[in-house]
């Protein structure tokens, strides 16, 4: 039976090499290995038979291997060995001129398909050590597996790494080139990413020193320090930051009750704790107040929060969504339990958002910033923010400033709002509760 493509592309090794006939003297011969090369059997003038082989499938493809076979055949007739050829035996000078170009014409496209067959495998050699090419293969192999949120990793390598040198040899990489990455960053405004960059190309070339690919790392002849200082966080998101990263909240699949716990993050100006573990009783819904208790404070005093329009509503949808538990962000697993502290991080790093290096925390920061750039009394937004003062102006701050400050979170959310909006002043939150629906 002769071969088909199919046929060959399912042939299975064995325990011992086997071959299967496609007439003609070709067969094509599979080793335990998994390799499959072609060869051919024939009958040389002197009637002793000869085997030539011609190379691996499917480097040379089964109808390269009946030509191949067609032509030893048109030789063998003329009375010349292609095993004496391939081997560079020289060709007998008896033989007619038209012959001896048959011969010549015969070693002219074995030796060009030899040629073309190693340049294939020396470019896929070296397409497998290249930046990139191995970028990704340390991302399914290691990664992927053993983080607990590869994507960030991923964003890096496909946003700034193998666009600037995704092509080049591991081992041609150095040092300037890591640094022209990093400044690129840098130039966004974007520090911390720059050295979370230079950390994950220190970690990558580790992983290619391992495997042989190169003996040198260029990250890590980099200090941190020359790159960017690791430091707290002074990130306050501008404006259209603040748009990007809404509509990037309520346009994810994140669950509905996260959505509204980081829109109520950045309009009550609380810390991520006094929120994930708020309770219902704490929620005046007639008064459109939060009074969070002492234990829950940073200072063990008590912060009275009042709520906007749009903070309140969020509220009443979170209590529809909270399945009867005492907690307004129940677990999933447990409703007599609140959820995880890491639960809402996790949320934002899954974000595919380009806003500088954002963690939750930044929201409070943010908030201060735009309130008193726009005049707002900073003893309002250091109260909003459950900052005591010292001295004189502590004792005057004891007055909590409530109407004052309701005002204020009130233009806050406002604010907000006009930045979540898009380019047709269509909001993309959605309805989310009676008091707001009625105030909007």
């Amino acid at each position: 039976m002769a071969l088909t493509d199919t046929r060959l592309r399912n042939l299975k090794p064995g325990e011992k090499p086997y071959c299967e006939s496609d007439g003609g003297g070709l067969y094509i011969e599979v080793l335990p290995t998994g390799k499959r090369r072609w060869g051919l059997k024939y009958r040389a003038q002197s009637r002793k038979q000869e085997t030539v082989r011609l190379g691996d499938y499917p480097a040379y493809s089964l109808a390269e291997a009946r030509a191949w076979r067609d032509d030893c055949k048109a030789l063998v007739k003329r009375g010349l060995s292609p095993m004496a050829i391939k081997r560079g035996d020289p060709i007998p000078e008896d033989v007619p001129p038209v012959v001896k170009e048959m011969a010549e014409a015969f070693i002219g496209s074995w030796c060009l398909k030899t040629r073309e067959i190693a340049k294939a495998r020396e470019e896929a050699a070296r397409e497998a050590d290249t930046v990139g090419a191995f970028a990704r293969r340390w991302y399914a192999e290691i990664v992927e597996p053993t983080n607990r949120n590869p994507r960030n990793i991923q964003r890096i390598l496909e946003k700034d790494v193998i666009p600037a040198i995704g092509a080049k040899l591991l081992a041609e990489v150095t040092p300037d080139d890591i640094l022209a990455i990093t400044d690129r960053i840098k130039h966004r405004g974007a520090d911390q990413m720059a050295l979370q960059t230079r950390n994950v190309l220190k970690r990558l070339f580790a992983y290619a020193i391992a495997r042989q690919k190169t003996q040198f790392n260029p990250a890590a002849a980099i200090e941190a320090k020359f790159i960017a200082q690791a430091r707290s966080r002074d990130v306050a998101l501008t404006a259209e930051e603040i748009g990007k990263l809404m509509r990037a909240i309520y346009q994810s699949s994140m669950k509905r009750s996260h959505k509204l716990a980081l829109h109520l993050l950045i309009l009550c100006m609380v810390r991520k704790s006094e929120l994930i573990e708020a309770r219902w009783e704490e929620i005046d819904f007639e008064r459109a107040e939060w009074a969070i208790p002492g234990e829950r404070m940073k200072k063990d005093k008590p912060h009275l929060v009042p709520l906007s329009r749009q903070a309140l509503a969020m509220f009443e949808e979170l209590r529809d969504l909270a399945s009867g538990s005492e907690w307004v962000f129940p677990s999933r697993g447990d409703l007599k339990r609140p959820i995880a502290k890491s639960t809402l991080n996790v949320a934002v790093r899954a974000l595919e958002i380009d806003v500088r290096d954002f963690v939750i925390h930044d929201f409070r920061r943010t908030a201060s910033t735009h309130l008193h750039e726009q005049g707002f009394n900073s003893d309002w937004i250091e109260k909003a923010l459950a900052h005591e003062r010292q001295g004189v102006r502590g004792v005057y701050n004891r007055a909590e400033y409530l109407a004052q400050r309701r005002q204020m979170l009130q233009w806050w959310a406002d604010f907000v709002d006009s930045q979540i909006q898009d380019g047709r002043g269509k909001v993309i939150i959605g309805p989310f509760g009676k008091a707001y629906q009625s105030a909007a």
